[in-house]
């Protein structure tokens, strides 16, 4: 009685069987097609994943990337924190463009395969499109092209004080193409990153505050320096700016000297962003407690002092479009009072 019954059921399971095997050699093109899609889906899907957890886990950690021991010392640099961020999201932005243009052209070239497309003939007109249109678009390529090398190298980033060509300002996005720069007009300054041949960045890793204070000639040289070294080491020690000092402040000495005035340079290193904020702190200390010694700023107007020894070569001009300094005279720093 069981054998009759257990024939026919291994005729229908061996005629489902070989239906199941005609239907995939019948559709096999479109199976293929679609499981190539899904899986291209999928890998993209991980991928992207994965490059934002990474920027994620970067920007989360922008405390311990920029070597900062405290929180307040984080508040006290918020650019470097701006910049790390915002190169962290760039290269996110530009790994997932690439993921996505990389696993589109695979999975094109694979699906073209599947329905027999000379994949040769069509690699060689791609190519030759390409060429042309490359030709075509050079500039913008070269644009793409420069802003990628600027990101990953890190020549500059969102809040940075920069100077480009004509245009001197802060930095307010950093885009693949183009890169914009708000100078203190409140002008904002579009800039193709093809054309960016050189970049003066002031706030990268490190700062220094700069004054130069011209005191009257006849005045005591000894006790002024005296005064004034006491005086910014006084202000450093201040809790808002204890945090944005590297090093503790330096009177480098005389910068200039003339029968009516001597020029006392002061020098502190800072966190980067922070020198303007901290010159004009000691700058207001500096006048009081000078008056309060007795010691006379000098009155006559102020004399161009160019950078020597340990200060390196003389800066280039500075633009009229100045960010924080204005137009000072070519090739010279001005007197701080």
């Amino acid at each position: 009685m069981d054998e009759p019954v257990e024939e026919p059921v291994t005729e229908v399971a061996n005629t489902m069987w070989q239906e199941f095997l005609n239907f995939l050699q019948t559709y096999q093109v479109p199976i293929s097609v679609v499981i190539i899609i899904v899986v291209a889906v999928v890998l993209r899907f991980v991928l992207i994943k994965s490059v934002q957890k990474v920027v994620t886990q970067i920007v989360t950690g922008a405390k311990k990337s920029q070597n900062v021991d405290d929180t307040q010392a984080i508040i006290g640099s918020p650019l470097l924190a701006a910049r790390l961020v915002q190169r962290t999201r760039t290269l996110g932005s530009v790994s997932n463009n690439l993921i996505t243009i990389t696993i589109s052209a695979v999975a094109l070239v694979m699906i073209l395969g599947q329905f027999g497309v000379n994949l040769t003939a069509v690699l060689a007109s791609a190519g030759i499109v390409a060429a042309g249109l490359a030709f075509g678009a050079q500039n913008i390529v070269k644009d793409v092209l420069n802003g990628i090398f600027m990101v990953f190298e890190d020549q500059l980033g969102v809040g940075d004080e920069v100077e480009i060509g004509e245009v001197s300002g802060r930095v307010e996005a950093v885009g693949i193409r183009i890169t914009q720069v708000r100078d203190v007009h409140g002008t904002l300054w579009f800039i193709r990153n093809g054309e960016i041949a050189r970049v003066g960045n002031r706030s990268h890793d490190w700062s220094r505050a700069i004054l130069d204070l011209a005191v009257a000639g006849d005045a005591d040289i000894e006790l002024a320096k005296e005064v004034i070294q006491s005086t910014a080491e006084t202000v450093v020690r201040q809790p808002r700016i204890a945090a944005r000092v590297l090093e503790q402040p330096a009177v480098w000495g005389l910068e200039y000297v003339n029968g009516d005035q001597v020029i006392i340079r002061l020098v502190v290193k800072t966190r980067s962003g922070s020198q303007w904020e901290i010159s004009r702190v000691l700058r207001e200390a500096l006048k009081l407690n000078l008056d309060q010694a007795g010691i006379t700023l000098s009155s006559t107007a102020p004399v161009a002092v160019s950078f020597s020894g340990v200060d390196g070569p003389p800066p280039t001009p500075r633009k009229p479009n100045d960010y924080r300094q204005g137009p000072p005279k070519s090739g010279r720093r001005r007197n701080t009072q």
